[in-house]
């Protein structure tokens, strides 16, 4: 196992990213962590993973843990990084994985850049296909207004800000389903991203229209996603990214929050583990 940095193109210059790799000779797969979090939050699916035999990526986003910062968080640019860490590692017949706002990463990179590189992709609790409010998407759960409020409130009180998302990722109806010391691990993470990436990321990931993303994907999907979930509500995403992705693999998990890799890790490694060696299988792997 290590962590590195890798060095991946930027616009038309580059950053650094935190990357750990498990190594091993196994399958791939690539774990893109929500917002605003970092690597370690996919700690749980790494162990089930390893220990089912595979070689499991994950990364800082840019601005986030101990990646440097970019001048733009859009999607195309998170994407660009990403595509650099596959082309850095060699990564092929990967796995990839997406939560929250890293189902946009997946996303993009499945119906562009990485579509030769992957043998399936993972949506967990994420936020495609679009959750801003339109003229054409008038079911829309996110607001051009709401978004901007978040971000004039993080701008103002930065540390009021994480305790309140901190407690809404593993909470449902008010109740908080972890101990004080799991979300006091996560607010912590939280706390090492950079202020402006928190902003930028929250503007892309409320605002990006990923449908023609989703309609461009052609290998294996899986959607796993909380039914309690009232950050990314199932209804206005993973639902309609099921409907997106016909003969796609769907787990509604009971229950569950938007931090359901921990509150309910033991359902979603099963999901997780039960779809890559269906994709292994009919692949002949």
């Amino acid at each position: 196992m290590s962590v590195t940095t890798v060095q991946v193109a930027d616009g038309e210059g580059s950053i650094a990213l935190r990357v750990k790799d498990t190594g091993g000779d196994g399958a791939p797969v690539v774990l893109v962590h929500p917002w605003p979090q970092r690597l370690e939050i996919w700690d749980r699916q790494e162990t089930a993973l390893v220990g089912a035999g595979h070689r499991v990526i994950s990364y800082d986003r840019a601005g986030f843990g101990e990646s440097e910062p970019t001048d733009s968080y859009d999607y195309d640019r998170l994407t660009q990084h990403l595509s650099g860490i596959f082309e850095a590692l060699d990564l092929r017949g990967a796995t990839l994985v997406g939560w929250s706002m890293g189902g946009g990463e997946v996303a993009r990179f499945a119906a562009g850049p990485g579509a030769d590189r992957l043998s399936g992709v993972v949506f967990l609790a994420a936020v495609p296909p679009f959750l801003l409010k339109t003229a054409d998407h008038p079911g829309g759960p996110v607001t051009d207004e709401s978004w901007r409020e978040g971000n004039a409130f993080l701008a103002k009180d930065r540390d009021g800000f994480l305790e309140m998302i901190a407690t809404a990722f593993f909470s449902v109806d008010g109740e908080l389903l972890v101990g004080p010391e799991v979300r006091e691990q996560a607010l912590g993470w939280a706390h090492t991203a950079d202020p402006n990436a928190i902003a930028g990321c929250q503007e892309a990931f409320s605002t990006t229209d990923f449908r023609s993303d989703l309609a461009k994907i052609t290998v294996p999907a899986a959607i796993i996603h909380g039914d309690c979930d009232q950050m990314v509500p199932f209804e206005f995403s993973g639902a309609l990214t099921h409907q997106a992705l016909p003969g796609s693999m769907l787990t509604l998990i009971a229950g569950a929050p938007h931090g359901l890799g921990i509150t309910h890790a033991d359902q979603v490694n099963e999901a997780l583990l039960a779809f890559i060696g269906d994709v292994h299988a009919q692949a002949g792997r």
